[in-house]
């Protein structure tokens, strides 16, 4: 089986950036280039097999399974701040573990829960959030942020 850069950074637990790197020194084994798509082949546990570096420490990555459930919030004040000060920025919040990733959009490739709790407080989200998205961590989740020239281009062929 073989997979692209997404799936194959989501399964290693590294960004995207750092896959398009060890794929340019050539180290993800078996990797080709077809048109502007790389396609990753698995190994028998599932996942792209690296080729160590030659210095520095041992990769980090995918050393174990992921346990914490990925956790999505929509953050009103920045859709406030946008509204007032007619900006664009990045209003979803995705957590994976303890990495946060800000963005426009998220595709969620599986099953997934939203939760709503208006006055308790807990460990997955801000004092600013009650309302949020929980998905179990084997479920594989993209993103994308948009610049202001997508925005506006998106804007204009939605009228």
């Amino acid at each position: 089986m073989v997979v692209g850069t997404t799936e194959a950074a989501f399964l290693l637990n590294i960004s995207t950036a750092r896959v398009r790197v060890l794929l340019k020194e050539g180290r993800i084994k078996g990797a080709n280039k077809k048109g502007r798509s790389w396609l990753i082949p698995l190994n028998s546990q599932g996942i792209p097999e690296i080729i160590p570096g030659r210095r520095g420490p041992d990769g980090t990555w995918n050393k174990g399974q992921r346990t914490s459930k990925t956790v999505i919030q929509i953050l009103p004040t920045v859709i406030n701040a946008n509204h007032q000060n007619g900006t664009c920025l990045p209003a979803i919040n995705i957590q994976q573990g303890d990495r946060h990733h800000l963005c426009h959009e998220a595709d969620i490739l599986g099953p997934c829960k939203i939760i709503y709790q208006p006055s308790q407080h807990n460990s997955h989200h801000t004092e600013e959030t009650n309302l949020w998205i929980e998905i179990n961590p084997e479920v594989q989740i993209t993103h994308r942020v948009f610049s202001e020239v997508d925005e506006n281009s998106q804007k204009g062929s939605r009228e």
